[in-house]
């Protein structure tokens, strides 16, 4: 049997709050799970049982993505270590301080739905990522993801409570603390990313919109309960980033 279509690999992407697995076999993305970040290093060839979470080989060829360096150190003992570099992207235009997070998205959402195509990455922090028709990064923007921007008003004031990413939206014009915290982050996000959206299909019209990480589908759900008008043009998919590990690893860069 062909090597690429028989052999199993694990690609690992280290976010700010989880690590976040895919277990392949050849290009087939088999199934994916979320652990906690580790705190010591892993021995060689060998993966904790822990993190792989079902019966797997615990020495695959392991290909990992990292925005935390501290983390990042912790796996490089492991002899099957494979670590994605910027430079192996094959986008356009990158900056050199651009997130590898951020640019396998925007490579796999390209493969996946075609260029051009903007991608918004709903996680602990919320990027934009606007990639055109010859694969080339036109810009984007980030700010606090939805979860973080209601933390910080419990844990930087002293009298607002700590609320949970609500379910629904609530009144725009709220009558109490805790929805007007509702209200004044939720209506100002949603807003303030539907005019990247709306200006980003003036210069392309044909293009995906494509919503991925930890808060997408709850994004999505808001603007459905606003009857969004550009709703059409958005798709959820929570594994751009191991499509564009899998194009990576269909191009004989990686094991």
């Amino acid at each position: 049997m062909n090597r690429k279509i028989s052999q199993e690999w694990l690609g690992l992407m280290i976010g700010n709050s989880r690590l976040h697995w895919g277990y392949f076999q050849g290009e087939i993305l088999q199934r994916t799970w979320d652990t906690v970040h580790i705190q010591e290093y892993v021995k060689p060839l060998e993966l904790p049982n822990n993190f792989l979470g079902f019966s797997l080989d615990n020495s695959l060829p392991l290909m990992i993505a990292s925005v935390v360096p501290s983390q990042t150190q912790l796996w490089q003992t492991y002899q099957k270590f494979n670590l994605v570099r910027l430079d192996d992207v094959p986008l356009n235009n990158l900056y050199p301080s651009m997130g590898i997070d951020r640019a396998l998205a925007a490579l796999g959402g390209g493969e996946m739905y075609q260029f051009p195509c903007l991608i918004i990455d709903a996680g602990t922090a919320l990027t934009l990522t606007g990639i055109d028709g010859d694969r080339t990064f036109i810009g984007g923007a980030i700010l606090p993801g939805l979860k973080l921007q209601f933390d910080s008003l419990s844990t930087k004031t002293a009298a607002l409570p700590n609320i949970s990413l609500p379910k629904k939206l609530s009144d725009r014009w709220a009558n109490n603390t805790g929805n007007s915290i509702i209200s004044g982050i939720l209506y100002t996000v949603l807003g303030g990313i539907k005019t990247f959206i709306d200006d980003w299909l003036i210069k392309y019209p044909e293009s995906k919109i494509i919503l991925t990480g930890g808060d997408a589908t709850q994004l999505y759900d808001y603007w459905q309960q606003e009857n969004y008008e550009q709703l059409e043009q958005i798709i959820v998919d929570p594994n751009l980033i191991f499509w564009g590990m899998r194009s990576l690893y269909v191009s004989g860069l990686y094991f």
